[in-house]
């Protein structure tokens, strides 16, 4: 089943019943001089069961215990936004999976040579996928990245991931040879920062599903970060996101995220990419990805299943 993402931008009153997600409006809700018949006309309802992400954008949403409840027993991410508007917080239920304690033995027990193996792979993708961005870009094949793909090591120990970065942001904004990638960086870092929260998000989320723990990464290992895992896992998907920021930039102002941009940024959920010689939702191809990587701390696979950009 394709799951939906839900932004709450505006004041909400949040709430279950039936198994629905329950949508009224306060400035309706407590003005006495509307008819009820007009109150109960204005309430929306979601299937709980159709939920992947929700992103709470308002500090004058309310939402209930129930709601929570319903929704992390769903499996759906809560993201919260900051002040500023920006992806802060994530909620996560704690077991998403009914064989979780036996595949989070798996996890911890996951050899290094193997951890190195799997990173390989994940950066040999990420490359390409990065070349075919650059591809697009350019108008002709990005033969450096091609070649550093092919050349990565197990366990990236030539660091091809930070070589190929590196040319990558010097290239793929034509009109700004000055950019730099960073979090705190000029726009378009700002669209990229929200792109890739919303992905973090559902790659948290697809772990967690996968009875796997996000804090416990193959490569990535900071104390202070818990979704290690995660930020893994999605790296081969980040150039998707890169795409989507690349087509915003040619017809929007990028100085501030607005509204029209937000509502883009959050159906990369919904992107189509191809996996498996198949074409698929994202979020549809990251819980393909992390049930793959399961089944390579086991040793079904020798192998995690990735998009490949067309």
């Amino acid at each position: 089943m394709i799951k939906r993402t839900l932004y709450f931008g505006n004041p909400a009153y949040l709430s279950t019943s039936n198994e629905q997600l329950v949508i009224k409006l306060p400035e309706v809700e407590t003005n006495d001089s509307l008819p009820d018949s007009f109150k109960k006309e204005m309430v929306r309802s979601v299937p709980i069961e159709d939920i992947g992400v929700v992103v709470l954008d308002n500090s004058r949403i309310t939402i209930t215990h129930g709601v929570l409840d319903k929704l992390l027993a769903n499996n759906s991410a809560v993201i919260t936004c900051n002040a500023s508007h920006l992806p802060y917080g994530l909620l996560l239920p704690l077991d998403g999976n009914t064989t979780q304690n036996e595949r989070y033995r798996c996890q911890l027990e996951a050899s290094v040579p193997l951890c190195k193996q799997l990173w390989k792979q994940t950066i040999e993708q990420k490359i390409l996928n990065q070349a075919k961005v650059l591809e697009k870009v350019l108008g002709e094949p990005a033969k450096n990245m091609l070649a550093w793909a092919t050349d990565v090591r197990s366990g990236d120990s030539e660091n091809k991931e930070a070589r190929a970065a590196a040319y990558y942001w010097k290239t793929i904004f034509p009109n700004l040879p000055n950019f730099v990638r960073g979090q705190e960086g000029d726009p378009p870092n700002n669209l990229l920062n929200y792109g890739y929260a919303i992905l973090r998000a559902v790659v948290a989320r697809a772990l967690v599903i996968s009875g796997l723990l996000p804090t416990l990464g193959i490569h990535h290992h900071n104390r202070y970060n818990a979704y290690c895992l995660a930020d893994d896992v999605m790296e081969p998907y980040r150039p998707y996101v890169d795409a989507v920021v690349i087509d915003l930039m040619k017809n929007y102002a990028i100085d501030e995220i607005s509204q029209e941009v937000k509502i883009v940024l959050l159906k990369i959920p919904d992107k189509e990419v191809m996996i498996g010689g198949k074409k698929t939702k994202l979020m549809v191809a990251v819980s393909q990805t992390t049930a793959s990587l399961y089944k390579c701390f086991t040793g079904e696979l020798r192998k995690i299943l990735y998009p490949e950009m067309e």
